[in-house]
């Protein structure tokens, strides 16, 4: 399925520096003198120990909020979150047809087919950021850690699956990486880095909804399943179904690794006339869906069947310097874990 195609689009069109999970570098003089605390020091950078700080840059009432970026945890204000509500509000007014609905919501595969017909490779960024927000993956793949299985759900072009392999040293390691798109699957197949895995990972047709488990995974077998901007791709209707076959893949103890969007989010406010198809859930231009969330939505869909070992919001200040543009990012970030005894 897909990437996080908002923040990518963003930084392309807008040149907008340093992201959580970009590797694009911010333009600040030479001759200016940041405080380390401000420019991500790696010695004082929480990030290093706390996966879940989300960085340090922080802005103060003092700070000219056009010297960097992007700032981290900044809450929008009151009239930030009434231009939303106005936003939102235009929106339910003019909702998806009928009959755009109904196609959408009845083979959502085909918007994604397309969608990965469309895109050269250039467009997809490579995760390296997964490693940093989620430690248990450098423990799954390092030499010695015996046999693991990996499975990620909507792994679109690899861009996960293929770091992963990179820096893995375990020869016992298996990942499973799988989308409901024939196209991004056949991309993933088509990949020198699939060529050279030998045989360490396997690109197969699946949908997360379905009623069956992916090819060549066997119930309670998965030590990690990976979930990044996965979730929101569904209709709501298909969360119950997911949740059962990822509990099913699962280990006792097995973990989830969720990454999706917030309510509130620049790709959410920015939505026109016509994609509103009910409360936070749209579909994009391109045809396919997207739902925006809020924490404690999560938190009760998560909680009634895993354990919630964290789950945080990701805010993010996003500034055009040049043009004098503020824009709101908003992410979810979560770990799930499998109850070791299920009733």
């Amino acid at each position: 399925m897909a990437p996080d195609r908002g923040l990518e689009e963003t930084i392309t069109s807008l040149d907008l520096g340093t992201q959580h999970g970009d590797s694009t570098t911010g333009r600040i003089p030479a001759t200016e003198m940041i405080p380390p605390h401000l420019s991500h020091d790696p010695a004082t950078n929480a990030k290093q120990s706390d996966p879940f700080q989300f960085g340090q840059r922080f802005l103060s009432e003092d700070d000219d909020v056009f010297t960097y970026n992007a700032w981290d945890h900044v809450v929008p204000d009151t009239a930030h979150h009434e231009y939303c509500e106005t936003q939102y509000a235009a929106q339910r007014a003019s909702p998806v047809s009928d009959f755009d609905r109904a196609r959408f919501n009845e083979h959502p595969e085909k918007w994604w087919d397309l969608f990965y017909k469309q895109k050269s490779s250039t467009f997809f960024k490579d995760r390296k950021w997964l490693v940093q927000e989620f430690p248990v993956l450098n423990e799954v793949t390092r030499q010695g850690a015996g046999r693991k299985v990996i499975l990620e759900i909507g792994a679109g072009a690899g861009n996960t699956a293929f770091p992963i392999l990179r820096m893995n040293e375990n020869p016992d390691l298996k990942l499973f990486a799988v989308d409901f798109s024939k196209k991004a699957v056949e991309t993933m197949r088509n990949a020198q880095d699939y060529a050279n895995s030998k045989g360490v990972i396997a690109a197969e047709i699946w949908d997360v909804a379905g009623e069956a488990l992916p090819p060549g995974v066997d119930e309670g077998s998965v030590d990690v399943v990976i979930m990044i901007f996965i979730f929101s791709a569904l209709n709501p209707k298909q969360w119950p179904q997911a949740l059962v076959n990822i509990q099913r893949a699962l280990k006792p103890g097995g973990e989830v690794l969720f990454r999706d969007y917030g309510r509130g989010d620049l790709a959410q406010v920015r939505f026109k006339a016509g994609r509103w198809m009910e409360d936070n859930f749209y579909v994009r231009g391109d045809g396919t869906r997207v739902y925006f969330f809020e924490k404690e939505q999560l938190e009760t869909i998560w909680g009634s069947v895993f354990d919630i070992c964290n789950l945080d919001v990701d805010r993010r200040l996003i500034v055009n310097r040049q043009r004098r543009i503020k824009m709101y990012r908003c992410w979810i970030q979560g770990r799930f874990r499998k109850k070791e005894c299920t009733e």
